[in-house]
Formats: C-alpha cells, structure tokens, sequence
C-alpha cells in the first residue's frame, strides 16, 4: 500500500469508513465479463488477465466441489445496437461485442459446466435488467464472491449494486482487473472503503474449503435442489 492509500485509510478509518462486512453462510461466485473479447490482450476492449483467470479457476473448483451457485456475465448486444443506448456512444469499442461472436464467448480457461448460467447483460452492473437479484435470492444467497473486469467498470458497478440489493460483497483481489494499473488499485481502494470487502485469494479459498466441509452433504443437497427448482434469470443461457 503506498502513501496516499495508508493516510487515507486511517483518515477513513477515524471517520467511521472501511469497516469490515464479512462473509455469510451462502455465496455465489460471480464471474464478471471474461469473455474473449475482454481477455484477448488484441482486442480493443481487452488486457492480460491471465493471473485473474487462474484465480477465478481455482475458486471454481470449491464452488462445483459444494455445489455452490456459479454466474457468469458476458456482454453481448443485436447487430443493430438497438439495445445498446448510450452506452455505446460513449464506449464505441462495445460494437465488437455482437450476440453470436466468438468475442461474446466465455474464455475456455473458466468455460462455464453444464447447469452454470451464463447472463448477457448491457450495461456496467450484472444486476441492471437481468433479475440477478431475483436468482440469488432464490437460491439462499446471502454473498457475493467477485472476480472479472475491469475493475473500474463493470466489477465496481456489480459490488455496488450488489450492495444495495443487500448482498454481502466480496471481490477477490487477485480475480479482478483492469485495462491500467491506477484506476485498478484506485476502484479496489475505494470499494474496499465503501461497498465490499476486498480480500485476498487465500482467505476466500480458507472460508469456502471450511464451509463445503463443514455443511457436508446436506448443504450439497440443499444446493442441488435449489438449483433444480429455481428458475434462471430470464437474461440467461444455460450452458
């Protein structure tokens, strides 16, 4: 942590900031935007997330193992653009992502299991028109676990919503990232302050091994019939 952010976090920490909001019993591991067009360091949207991809793999593999929630998000908008508003004046790089494209495609390195759902989205938050919400609730969803990008964009705008939807919110240090490295320190700093825990790799890897083991088979159980009933977001393809 360099100057800046150490007198900013004890001026915060005396004014009744950056406090701590913790984990609760049922997360939901949301995978933010790693789809081609994003980790591809050649497109024009996108930059090296191989580390963040790694991170987001080894998180998988304790969500599938208890048979925890798993979403992913791509963008993706009609050859027209008709549904993609302002936003797309305003990042006109957002025109490669067209439905059916390989760019809309989830990285191969995370691709989803059958039964993961993957939700398309327009805009920044993975929330805004897409019933995610209505999802997690659904499935006993108290936490958010986060990883994607970019950190300045849509993973800011996910955890913030997430937040108000009164989600307990927690992105993963390593599993995020950004396009450039000052808006990437500078989102998680204050996030970190303000709408989530920002935590690190090993730590959410210690709660989910202890929770998977301690709720055992009934909470593996309770998983997978929630995950049969519930229905999915109507902004979603089932993989």
């Amino acid at each position: 942590m360099n100057d800046w952010q150490d007198s900013t976090r004890e001026d915060y920490l005396s004014k009744g900031l950056a406090s701590r909001s913790g984990y609760g019993r049922k997360p939901a591991l949301l995978i933010i935007d790693f789809s081609n067009g994003f980790t591809d360091p050649k497109s024009p949207l996108g930059g090296n997330f191989d580390q963040q991809l790694a991170t987001t793999a080894s998180l998988l593999t304790e969500f599938r193992r208890g048979r925890l929630p798993v979403v992913y998000t791509t963008v993706a908008y009609q050859s027209d653009y008709r549904d993609a508003g302002v936003f797309i004046k305003k990042v006109p790089s957002l025109s490669i992502l067209v439905e059916g494209s390989d760019l809309v495609e989830i990285d191969n390195r995370i691709a989803p299991l059958e039964g993961e759902h993957v939700i398309v989205k327009k805009y920044a938050s993975s929330f805004f028109g897409t019933e995610l919400d209505v999802y997690f609730r659904g499935m006993g969803v108290d936490t958010v676990i986060i990883t994607g990008c970019t950190t300045s964009g849509c993973v800011r705008a996910s955890a913030v919503d997430s937040l108000q939807y009164g989600f307990q919110t927690i992105v993963v240090r390593e599993g995020v990232g950004d396009r450039a490295d000052g808006p990437h320190h500078a989102n998680l700093f204050d996030m970190d302050a303000k709408y989530c825990d920002v935590e690190s790799e090993q730590d959410v890897l210690s709660y989910l091994r202890s929770l998977v083991e301690e709720g055992g088979e009934a909470a593996e159980a309770d998983n997978n019939f929630r995950g049969w009933w519930q229905a999915a977001p109507p902004t979603s393809i089932s993989s």
